[in-house]
């Protein structure tokens, strides 16, 4: 297990895994800016046509009570607006607080001058509740996810709102519906036209897909030339293939057609759609969990955590106790496939001595652990084999 040299807190890297926990009210906050933008923009340009259009009728003499009319649809329309930028006003207000508390929480850290400092275990704790929170998230326990949010007092930390509608979209793809997920492309679509992403023509090539599926040849027809046909120079490929798709009944052996009506496509769709969630509101395509779990293993990782003797309660002819997490049963296999650290320096034992076997202790403790377990003063055993030798065969080592 790699040795803490010191305890000193370095703030940046800490941060290396907290961009999720700003970005995403920025993303939320420019959409919802964006939200208000368009509304106000489309509104006014009906208003102010509306309006000059109604003084040009009253000029040539309009009825004035069709004048009035109009004048009152304009009101309906602006005081309509107004309540829409009220609601997106409230939630604004919401994401800057959100924000503002997200921002306290990484300043805290820049207060804690020291890992052994009881404020960064609080800090810590903190979190750890936050990672377990987008775990639980991510896996679809909102209701648990929500609990234990609000039990540790940290919803303004997590994103909710934002996994549980994921998982909603998500479950209806999966479950062979694509009303929710093409809602949520529309209300997205300024967004998705930054991206190169295919969710929304993947979608309707699944409508057009089920609409073969049920014989309906006309409206598969209909919806091709509508949704799937203008996009003919970035999907060649697959239009052809859908409109070779209307030759072959749903039950064909004929690939790639059989894979087209296949019921693997609606997971397919599913991980698309959180493929593409995630990369529009900038979120780790893992869990923050795993990220983080996989780093703390890595960090403790040496070679000698996976040797056939390593020291740990499992191995019966170990004299000693592991205190690496890495040898310890719950972890030695989740971190046999991560790197190993990288260390810049080695620690070693006072007065090292090398046993026959090659396995390399201090003098001192391999001669005080040999004489508690009550073998004779001229023998000594291996700490971690089992071994036993005679003390002429061990070596003294040499650092150079």
């Amino acid at each position: 297990m790699a040795e803490l040299t010191t305890t000193k807190l370095n703030a940046e890297s800490h941060l290396l895994l907290e961009q999720p926990l700003l970005r995403l009210p920025y993303e939320l906050s420019r959409k919802n800016f964006k939200s208000i933008q368009r509304s106000f923009e489309r509104e006014r340009d009906h208003v102010l046509s509306a309006l000059k259009s109604t003084a040009n009728d009253s000029l040539s003499g309009q009825a004035p009570a069709q004048t009035l009319a109009s004048l009152d649809n304009m009101i309906s329309r602006m005081q309509g607006l107004k309540r829409k930028m009220a609601l997106l006003h409230e939630e604004e207000k919401v994401l800057h607080e959100h924000s503002r508390k997200r921002i306290q929480h990484l300043k805290d850290l820049y207060d804690i001058p020291s890992l052994a400092d009881v404020k960064y275990d609080e800090w810590a704790r903190i979190r750890l509740n936050r990672l377990l929170v987008d775990y639980l998230l991510r896996s679809g326990y909102g209701e648990s996810a929500r609990a234990l949010a609000k039990e540790k007092g940290i919803e303004a930390l997590v994103d909710l709102d934002v996994f549980v509608e994921c998982h909603r979209i998500e479950e209806s793809l999966r479950n062979g519906s694509t009303v929710e997920g093409l809602a949520w492309c529309a209300e997205h679509k300024p967004m998705m036209r930054k991206t190169s992403n295919t969710l929304e023509f993947q979608l309707r090539l699944q409508q057009y897909i089920e609409l073969r599926r049920e014989g309906k040849l006309l409206a598969a027809r209909q919806h091709a030339q509508k949704y799937i046909a203008p996009h003919m120079d970035t999907h060649p490929a697959e239009i052809h293939m859908a409109a070779a798709l209307l030759a072959f009944p749903p039950d064909t052996q004929a690939e790639p057609y059989k894979s087209l009506y296949s019921s693997f496509r609606w997971t397919t769709l599913a991980d698309l759609f959180i493929k593409t969630h995630h990369e529009l509101f900038s979120l780790p395509a893992r869990p923050l969990l795993h990220i983080a779990l996989s780093a703390g293993l890595s960090a403790l990782k040496t070679p000698s955590c996976h040797s056939a003797y390593t020291s740990s309660t499992s191995n019966a002819k170990s004299s000693t106790t592991a205190v690496c997490p890495i040898c310890s049963t719950e972890l030695n296999e989740l971190a046999r496939s991560l790197p190993y650290a990288h260390h810049t320096k080695s620690y070693v034992e006072n007065d090292p001595v090398v046993l026959p076997n090659g396995r390399i202790y201090g003098r001192e403790r391999l001669m005080q652990q040999s004489a508690k377990v009550g073998l004779d003063k001229g023998q000594v055993k291996d700490l971690v084999t089992g071994d036993v030798y005679d003390v002429s065969k061990i070596r003294k080592v040499y650092i150079s």
